[in-house]
């Protein structure tokens, strides 16, 4: 039976950020995580919730995983500790890689929750998310990826690294 469509958060804010995000993207297959099948652009990002730390690269992938989400998500740490991964939550990394949904899956568990419990609040997952996947809806609440983005709180800059385009967010 195949697996339904998995959406990752890539990011990296120490080292060479690109090279980061990218090879992340090509260990998800190398190492059997799962199939890449598309993915977003490159962003650069402020950090969120803290200051004094370098900006983050950011990207979103389409997979096809290759597990279930709690075995995808011990392979996905694996990944992020061969590339060097050392900084905790709110901490500068390599690499940070989150589930942000698992298909239409809903799940809590000390690990990993489904979807991802802040993804709707952050402008560095929904922009990227939206260039891969315009049809996206939330699995939990039913909102489309457009009233999401639309609700984000104002000020979150995300700036395409390619053409270096800023998109901000504004108050509704």
């Amino acid at each position: 039976m195949s697996q339904p469509l998995t959406y990752l958060s890539l990011g990296s804010n120490l080292g060479g950020r690109e090279t980061n995000v990218l090879l992340a993207l090509r260990l998800i297959e190398a190492d059997g995580a799962g199939v890449v099948r598309a993915r977003s652009g490159l962003y650069e990002t402020a950090p969120v919730g803290v200051d004094n730390q370098r900006f983050f690269i950011n990207a979103v992938a389409e997979i096809r995983p290759l597990h279930y989400p709690l075995d995808l998500l011990k392979r996905l740490k694996t990944i992020e500790k061969k590339l060097g991964r050392t900084g905790g939550h709110n901490r500068p990394r390599e690499i940070d890689i989150d589930v942000v949904s698992f298909g239409s899956r809903i799940l809590n568990t000390t690990d990993l929750t489904l979807p991802h419990p802040r993804y709707a609040e952050r402008a560095f997952v929904l922009i990227p998310l939206r260039e891969i996947a315009p049809g996206f809806v939330c699995p939990a609440s039913g909102r489309t990826i457009g009233d999401m983005i639309d609700s984000l709180e104002s000020g979150q800059a995300v700036f395409r690294v390619s053409g270096r385009d800023l998109i901000t967010t504004t108050a509704p």
